[in-house]
């Protein structure tokens, strides 16, 4: 199914999306990679605030490259979430409502996206320069000293994602090699 949806995710958004969705947002979502994961999970850890409310907000695993002139970011395309996955759960169970990454997640992160009646949302791997084209606003809101990785406000414009799991921990990729093996 085709879905428009408005950012931030709402939790009835979030729970109506099925695997293999293809679906468009438009609004913010957050950018954050390995090292402002790492000192999210520190801050927390020493039971500092994180920079940003998490709270019912989606974060692109991307770190984009320099912004050509009048463009507000370079090419923008996803990076693999499992190096995100020791991070995921803590932050899934403090609100965290999606993500956008490519590749397979673990167990344990489906646990907490189910747990939470959350969302993982793959975005094509190779596309960043297409991908970029949907992004209208990029703003450093934490983290500056990391460069790419530093986290980002987005304000994005039907952005392209499909529902890789889905709030009931139903995997697209594991559904389509069973599928595949079926037939």
């Amino acid at each position: 199914m085709d879905r428009k949806i408005s950012m931030p995710l709402s939790k009835e958004d979030a729970l109506a999306l099925d695997y293999g969705d293809y679906v468009t947002l438009s609004g913010v979502i957050y950018t954050a990679r390995d090292a402002a994961h790492k000192r999210m999970y520190e801050a927390l850890n020493e039971n500092k605030p994180l920079p940003v409310d998490i709270k019912g907000q989606t974060i692109y695993y991307m770190g984009p490259s320099p912004a050509r002139e009048g463009r507000p970011i370079g090419s923008a395309g996803p990076t693999t979430a499992s190096r995100m996955d020791k991070y995921a759960p803590q932050l899934l169970d403090l609100g965290l409502a999606g993500m956008i990454g490519k590749g397979k997640r673990t167990k344990e992160v489906k646990d907490a996206i189910v747990r939470n009646g959350a969302v993982y949302f793959a975005a094509v791997g190779g596309a960043g320069a297409l991908l970029s084209k949907c992004i209208i606003k990029s703003e450093v809101v934490a983290y500056d000293d990391l460069g790419t990785e530093a986290i980002r406000r987005l304000e994005v414009r039907d952005f392209p994602v499909i529902v890789v799991i889905d709030s009931k921990g139903r995997d697209l990729y594991e559904e389509s090699q069973k599928k595949y093996r079926e037939e």
